[in-house]
């Protein structure tokens, strides 16, 4: 039982943006479950707010008590009653009133204070009192749940940095992080958060990234790394030149995707919130025609029946689902986030819940992005690889960058000259006298070596020397070492196909394809390919189903725009994927996918049990009200009853999401 029922009456308003609670309306006090960048103050008016509930709680279960032990005089029974009654449920009373004038009656006010009236008329005073009083103390545990969730969903997110420790005027000065300029530098030591993104000027050390990616495993920075906001320095003292603001930084933005994680509303939500509006006016119509129809047309007792529409009333209220359905929600995506999932919104958890068919770009999500010499094959393959690496020593393509790594500190002591990059073909150069040509079989038919063709998928590089063929070399992307078992994991968690699309050669393409196991596999596609590839697929999904597209969140957002939900992962610190995906993965752990998905099929079924729990019971105990098998302060029991027992099993959602695997 809760205020919070307005959200079912008060139609879109911004209520519907923030999984509310605790209205303490006279003190004109409302919460929100999300993160508090003032956790300290607000919490210390929330414990205020807790005592003084407390004490009137405690002042009007005296006097109840004393009305009840008292016999005589009979006035100052009813004037302890009256008392108790004020005491407990005047605010409760007054926002009925205001209600009333808004044009919004129908709301859980209106329904207790109408109930509680309506028992005082019928001189049945303690049930009265009862009504409110066991209303309040509903909300009082009620309030503290809800608080005890936000407060925890607080604490995994716990990545923003109160200070920041910053040189100005040769010394070395605490700050508040939105009072830093970016191009100022600041000064971390052992145990402190990063608190804006920035350039490693001086210093050396591991980065614990937990908070941020849900991984143990610290990150290693040195000079001339770039970091972000919300580590925790573990080793030596860095010094960081500030890149951005704190309100660009990725902490900031982190923080803002779960505080407004509650704007994309579940279908879960926007049916509670529809059926509420109808749900509330036809059960109260109903309540009416219990009063009125037995007295009238079967001679029944006015007060039996009336004491039943009072009941039926107060169960009537759907308090419990509409508290417990978007705090479920809330839930899930604050448990997901600490293991380094940023989930937007309950809408794309529940889509996530019901994943069908997963699409994955192959670079820099099923691989590692980066090439590599994978094999070299020639008589002397290891001079043949310097002497290529020595060639491409001053390009810089990619396949170079790649030669050139393969070669490390050898090619620094060759003689290169003559340096002449060919358009499409590769790369001329004299290495230490000789005349060596790298690159493909145009290159090699221009200089008259009798090139062999490779067996292998990647890229192939051949190397000739004064026209005599040494051999090749084959460079490829590597396939993470965690893509085969993600796709087996989400598999396993429901998915019933997985596409792999690229703009890579075929070859390569199909080789990654086998490696991780994929359903199908679509190469040498350009941007709009990939679309056309996802409109087909879109069309394979049953109804209820969707399709996940994962990708870097760079140069796939089309794509990622145009499926049920963009999943972009890597994406540490970047501000593009974070933009342009509906969830986002921290780290590079395709595995992470398969967690995701768990997640949201795990809160959509606390969802689902919260719902079925309280319409049944509420059902029950309106049918025995009706039968006048349930008095009036049963009704009120059984509604907190069942509110806070809704309440206990959403914040489940957060514990199960968190220790998710």
């Amino acid at each position: 039982m809760s205020k919070h029922c307005e959200h079912c009456h008060h139609g879109e308003h911004e209520h519907e943006q923030h999984v509310e609670h605790a209205h303490h309306r006279e003190h004109g006090h409302e919460h929100h479950v999300e993160h508090d960048h003032h956790g300290h103050e607000h919490g210390h008016g929330e414990e205020e707010n807790r005592g003084f509930m407390l004490a009137r709680i405690g002042v009007s279960a005296a006097l109840l008590i004393s009305g009840l032990l008292i016999r005589e005089p009979a006035w100052l029974k009813i004037a302890l009653f009256i008392l108790s009654w004020v005491v407990v449920g005047y605010s409760v009373a007054i926002q009925a009133v205001k209600s009333i004038l808004h044009g919004e009656a129908l709301d859980e006010m209106f329904l207790m204070t109408v109930a509680s009236v309506g028992a005082f008329c019928l001189r049945e005073y303690p049930e009265g009192v009862a009504v409110m009083l066991l209303y309040q103390i509903g909300e009082f545990f009620q309030d503290y749940a809800v608080d005890k969730s936000r407060d925890s969903i607080a604490d995994l997110m716990d990545i923003r940095p109160d200070t920041a420790q910053v040189e100005r005027g040769g010394e070395t000065v605490t700050e508040a992080p939105e009072r830093v300029r970016v191009g100022e530098i600041i000064v971390v030591r052992p145990g402190e958060k990063v608190a804006l993104d920035g350039v490693v000027l001086e210093g050396e050390s591991s980065l614990n990234t937990l908070a941020l990616t849900g991984e143990s495993v610290p990150r290693h920075v040195k000079m001339g790394d770039q970091v972000i906001s919300g580590c925790v320095n573990q080793q030596g003292v860095l010094r960081i030149q500030v890149t951005h603001a704190y309100a660009d930084s990725t902490v900031a933005r982190i923080l803002e995707l779960v505080e407004h994680a509650g704007e994309h509303k579940s279908k879960a939500d926007r049916f509670i919130t529809r059926f509420a509006k109808v749900y509330t006016p036809v059960v109260v119509a109903l309540a009416l025609l219990v009063a009125l129809v037995p007295p009238l047309l079967l001679g029944g007792s006015w007060t039996e029946w009336i004491q039943s529409a009072l009941t039926f009333l107060v169960i009537s209220c759907p308090c419990a689902l509409v508290i417990s359905v978007p705090l479920t929600f809330f839930s899930g995506i604050g448990g997901a986030s600490r293991r380094g999932i940023l989930i937007k919104g309950a809408g794309y958890l529940e889509s996530l819940a019901q994943s069908e068919i997963a699409v994955f770009d192959k670079t820099g999500t099923l691989t590692q992005g980066v090439f590599s010499v994978a094999a070299a094959h020639g008589e002397n393959a290891g001079e043949m690889l310097l002497l290529a690496a020595a060639a491409e020593k001053f390009s810089t393509h990619p396949i170079a960058q790649s030669l050139r790594e393969a070669g490390k500190d050898s090619v620094q002591a060759m003689d290169v000259r003559d340096v002449e990059e060919i358009s499409g073909q590769g790369v001329e150069a004299t290495v230490n006298g000789r005349r060596m040509a790298v690159g493909n079989e145009k290159l090699m038919d221009s200089v008259g070596a009798a090139w062999k063709p490779c067996h292998h998928s990647g890229t192939i590089v051949h190397v000739a020397a004064d026209g005599t063929y040494l051999g090749h070399i084959v460079i490829a992307d590597q396939v993470k070492e965690g893509s085969r078992e993600a796709i087996l994991n989400i598999k396993a968690a429901g998915v019933r196909k997985a596409v792999m699309l690229t703009g890579d050669a075929r070859a390569a393409a199909e080789a990654v394809a086998k490696e991780v196991a994929v359903d199908e596999m679509h190469a040498e596609l350009l941007p709009d390919g990939k679309v056309e590839q996802v409109e087909k697929l879109l069309g394979e999904k049953s109804e209820r189903g969707t399709l996940l597209f994962v990708g870097d969140g760079i140069n796939d957002a089309p794509v990622l725009a145009r499926a049920d939900v963009g999943v972009a992962m890597g994406a540490l610190g970047s501000d593009a994927a974070i933009e342009a995906a509906d969830v986002v993965l921290m780290d590079d752990d395709p595995r992470k996918l398969a967690t995701a998905i768990r997640i949201a099929q795990r809160t959509r079924s606390i969802v689902r049990q919260n719902i079925v729990f309280s319409l049944a019971v509420k059902l029950a105990v309106m049918v025995l009200g009706v039968m006048h098998l349930a008095p009036l302060w049963a009704a009120v029991f059984a509604d907190v009853g069942v509110c806070f027992l809704a309440i206990i099993n959403a914040m489940r959602a957060m514990t199960v999401a968190g220790a998710e695997k």
